[in-house]
């Protein structure tokens, strides 16, 4: 290690010293790094590269791992990697972690091997290994934090000292999941955890819960046992744990331990005999977050480029010698070398990076175009994220997908929401990728029915040679690469004939599930189904609350913008948090009126939680709902959404609603033209939709007369 080739090796005095300081030094932090996600939710492009290789934010996402863990203080990092594992290896000395042997640097070392298909084997080969000798991380190479772990560490060896079978924390944050689709903004299921507020120990772990029930089973012994638990369901999973050392001996222990989480943390909670405990630790201002699906690698993404995990953040970090890349207006990162067109337009929270030429009349917007790529005249790319050496020709659009290195759209051709175009491929001149498509130059793997598999190409973990395509077949199946008559344009088909590559079929749950985890905004015909089914109710014909959705407007996206203003609570500036919210807006082709919509729920809510008076919430954030509330319409539509809280939500602000409105008019967040109108609109509608029309009666008379007298002036 780097400490011992720091440390001078002169006469025995100075070996008795050297003696004394290593008794008072502690002991080297430890960490274990999964490179190997050991599931199949990347593919197909994790066929031919790892997934801790494949770009974050033009940067490979272990980078941010091993970086993190540096500035944390981590003095030894293992890193065991099995499937390509020739790939991370090299990685890792080209970019410099291994071999390093500066004093006080992170000494990083890869540990390879074949015959791990789980983590549970991952970490049996560890122990075997017996290179790990006290507390240690354990974190996947696909984890992006800017936490310290100075107090989780703390906490950790504190409870040791008191109890030796406090073996593990875990690092959790709040993350509300969505009550239409049961899901995280991260695109995973919710997870249910029962935790003792006194102790953080951690007594109940299910992440697998039946959404179409609006309750969760809690072991009767837990509740007997503990007087006091506080029941989450958002409460994010980091995957990021403080370990002791019988971690690894209880994996070797118990051979059916697999799955971090479903077996081994399960498996503890359960146990009565051994009485091991797992305790939590909650992070709040820090950011943590696991790339576990598209859905995830898109959120995380965004969260990068609007600077959620400074200092991990495209122009602080930099790659292979890379050209620097400068922070601009809007959030919007270019390399030095960019050739723009001046016609083209680079919209908010978008990437380019270096040595890359984009054309004439070109609208990149929220998206991450990567180096080397040539974008031609009038390409369309919309959340969508463009990796290394891509050629997009002419009239090509690119929505919500992922274009991997190499791949070459001809003129024309279109990509719709949710695809992948892995490495290298060809689509042709005017050609259709049709939403949420998988396209590879490799065939689907015939014995691919599970998603808790190695991600292996073959034994000797390399790229796995491209077939010889030869035939036209089925678009389910092999597809070929244009002919010559629509190579020279004379052709006008579209469809999936004319990409080179094998277009992948869905999984069990077919395409009709696709949606779960994309890159693509969850569709508003999926939204709607979810809404019919959450008021459906439970076989009992009652109405389950579980699946009431919380935010006006039952948007998936609307939802977005109420946690994103949950996170500006802490510390954030108005102007960054606007910039966000617009970049939302346009990411989800919102209304102005949803934005202004949900940003009047979120801030009443917010006053909610923190107990704080509505007046002070509002007139803390009154020009940031202004600027939402630029339009007649748009301040109707606050108090649409003001009404449907008091009516469904929050309905703590019913008795209120006719003392807050004449607040909002004294601010001038609504006009008087507004509240007239949102009091004509209910004129003709039921007796239980006039409730706060007839509560706020003293105060619209009030501006009707107020109308009228300035009428008669006239």
């Amino acid at each position: 290690m780097s400490q011992k080739k720091a440390r001078g090796g002169g006469g025995s005095a100075a070996a008795a010293g050297d003696d004394s300081e290593d008794l008072s030094r502690p002991p080297p932090l430890q960490a274990i790094l999964l490179a190997d996600s050991f599931t199949l939710k990347f593919r197909p492009i994790t066929l031919e590269r790892p997934k801790v290789l494949l770009p974050l934010v033009n940067m490979p996402m272990i980078e941010y791992t091993l970086t993190w863990l540096e500035t944390a203080g981590v003095d030894e990092v293992f890193v065991f990697c099995c499937s390509h594992a020739h790939q991370v290896k090299e990685y890792l000395e080209k970019a410099g972690w291994t071999g390093k042997a500066a004093a006080g640097s992170m000494a990083v070392s890869a540990v390879e091997s074949h015959d791990a298909i789980s983590a549970g084997d991952a970490l049996r080969f560890m122990y075997d290994r017996s290179v790990i000798h006290g507390d240690f991380v354990l974190i996947s190479g696909d984890t992006i934090s800017n936490m310290s772990l100075k107090d989780a560490l703390q906490e950790h060896k504190d409870r040791r000292k008191k109890d030796p079978l406090a073996v593990m924390t875990m690092i959790i944050k709040h993350s509300k999941p969505d009550n239409l689709t049961n899901q995280t903004r991260l695109g995973n299921d919710e997870i249910v955890m029962a935790i003792n507020p006194e102790t953080k120990e951690l007594l109940c772990y299910e992440d697998r819960v039946d959404s179409s029930r609006s309750y969760a089973a809690i072991d009767k012994d837990i509740l007997a046992s503990n007087p006091s638990l506080l029941l989450h369901n958002d409460m994010e999973d980091c995957y990021i744990d403080i370990c002791s050392s019988d971690v690894l001996s209880l994996f070797t222990d118990n051979f059916d331990y697999q799955h971090l989480r479903r077996h081994f943390v399960k498996g503890l909670l359960v146990d009565d005999i051994m009485g091991y405990k797992i305790y939590t630790h909650e992070i709040h201002s820090s950011y943590a977050a696991r790339i576990d699906n598209f859905r995830s690698y898109d959120t995380v993404s965004k969260d990068i480029i609007q600077r959620w995990t400074y200092p991990m953040v495209p122009d602080v970090l930099s790659f292979d010698n890379c050209l620097e890349t400068k922070l601009h207006r809007q959030g919007i990162y270019k390399a030095s070398d960019v050739i723009l067109s001046h016609s083209a337009q680079i919209g908010a929270n978008s990437v380019v990076g270096s040595a890359t030429n984009i054309g004439d009349q070109c609208r990149v917007i929220n998206s991450v175009i990567g180096e080397g790529c040539k974008i031609g005249k009038n390409v369309l790319i919309n959340g969508s994220y463009i990796w290394d050496n891509v050629i997009i020709e002419d009239g090509c659009k690119v929505s919500h997908s992922v274009i991997c290195d190499g791949a070459h759209l001809r003129a024309g051709a279109v990509v719709e929401p949710g695809s992948i175009v892995s490495f290298k491929v060809e689509v042709g001149k005017n050609v259709t990728v049709p939403a949420h498509s998988k396209v590879s130059l490799l065939p689907q793997p015939s014995n691919e029915d599970s998603d808790e598999e190695l991600e292996y190409a073959d034994t000797n973990s390399g790229v796995t040679d491209s077939p010889t395509l030869s035939s036209t077949r089925s678009n389910s199946d092999q597809v070929t690469a244009p002919s010559e008559e629509e190579d020279s344009g004379t052709s006008d088909e579209s469809g999936t004939c004319g990409v080179v590559g094998y277009i992948w079929t869905s999984g069990d749950s077919g395409i009709q599930e696709e949606w779960r985890q994309s890159i693509a905004p969850i569709p508003k015909e999926k939204l709607e189904e979810l809404r019919h089914a959450g008021f459906a109710g439970d076989d009992d014909g009652s109405e389950g609350e579980w699946n009431n959705p919380t935010v006006p407007g039952d948007n998936e996206s609307l939802g977005t913008v109420e946690e994103t203003f949950q996170r500006a609570l802490n510390g954030v500036s108005e102007e960054n948090l606007i910039l966000e919210i617009n970049s939302l807006r346009m990411g989800y082709s919102l209304q102005h009126e949803d934005c202004a919509g949900a940003v009047f729920y979120s801030v009443m809510k917010s006053a909610l939680a923190a107990a704080q008076s509505t007046n002070e919430a509002l007139g803390k954030w009154k020009d940031l709902l202004r600027n939402y509330a630029k339009t007649v319409d748009e301040e109707v539509e606050m108090l649409l959404k003001f009404e449907e809280m008091c009516q469904e939500t929050t309905k703590e602000f019913s008795p209120l609603f006719s003392k807050i409105l004449p607040f909002l008019y004294d601010k001038e967040i609504v006009s008087e033209d507004a509240v007239l109108r949102w009091a004509e609109e209910k004129e003709h509608a039921d007796e239980s939709d006039k409730v706060f029309v007839k509560q706020s009666e003293a105060f619209i008379q009030w501006l009707k007369e107020a109308e009228e007298e300035d009428e008669e002036e006239e």
